[in-house]
């Protein structure tokens, strides 16, 4: 992709990850520019942050539509005039059908809330309790049809401490998320990621299955004192 890249952000509720991108875009850490903001919720408050940016939205609501392959064919049909070259998942609750993320092949990805394999769908941080994981977390993938499996591009860690619950541990994941979804989405614009026999890499390098491992800045200050 060329600098300045076109992207269209998809989101269903608060947009904070909308609002890291935006202030990544501000703070000249992200070479793009967002064109297009749409949400399924017409109350979402992302849609705020996004008309204070100065950025287009859009809402189309899926329950005016009694298949999901027509909600898909809207959302494409609306994407399409603005000639994305990418098209970011930020919370955006919504399965998508096979036909809509083949119109997007190669530049569809989303953010999880999980260490991907593990846990995808809903309720991570809980099951990430439940199960006694040591660490939870957050990875960007390319979006493939079998929901949330398509090739990893990066992932971060944070300890699942003995108090957390699922809202203190989400709220640590979701610091994480805001981390690592500009990095790749300037990685995606700047074609330095890309997907290959369904393997995501970096600089031509094969990614390890779960991503790039991204090391928060505290976490490295931390092992360093």
């Amino acid at each position: 992709m060329s600098a300045a890249a076109r992207l269209a952000v998809l989101i269903s509720g608060n947009g904070s990850n909308l609002q890291a991108l935006i202030d990544a875009i501000t703070a000249g850490e992200l070479d793009a520019r967002i064109v297009l903001v749409i949400s399924n919720v017409p109350d979402a408050p992302g849609l705020t942050r996004a008309r204070a940016a100065g950025i287009a939205t859009q809402v189309i609501d899926h329950r005016n539509y009694s298949e999901r392959i027509l909600f898909d064919g809207a959302l494409a049909e609306a994407i399409t005039p603005y000639a994305v070259d990418l098209v970011i998942l930020a919370g955006f609750m919504r399965i998508l059908s096979a036909g809509f993320i083949r119109a997007f092949a190669d530049r569809l990805i989303n953010i999880h809330p999980s260490l991907l394999p593990n846990y995808p769908g809903l309720d991570t941080h809980q099951q990430a309790i439940d199960n006694g994981d040591r660490a939870a977390g957050a990875t960007v993938h390319f979006v493939s049809t079998e929901l949330d499996s398509g090739p990893a591009i990066i992932h971060a860690a944070t300890p699942v401490e003995n108090y957390d619950t699922a809202s203190s541990l989400a709220a640590r994941v979701r610091q994480l998320e805001h981390q690592i979804l500009p990095l790749a989405v300037q990685w995606c614009c700047s074609g330095r990621v890309a997907w290959r026999d369904n393997q995501a890499l970096l600089d031509n390098k094969t990614l390890p299955p779960g991503g790039w491992r991204y090391v928060p800045v505290d976490q490295t200050l931390r092992k360093k004192s």
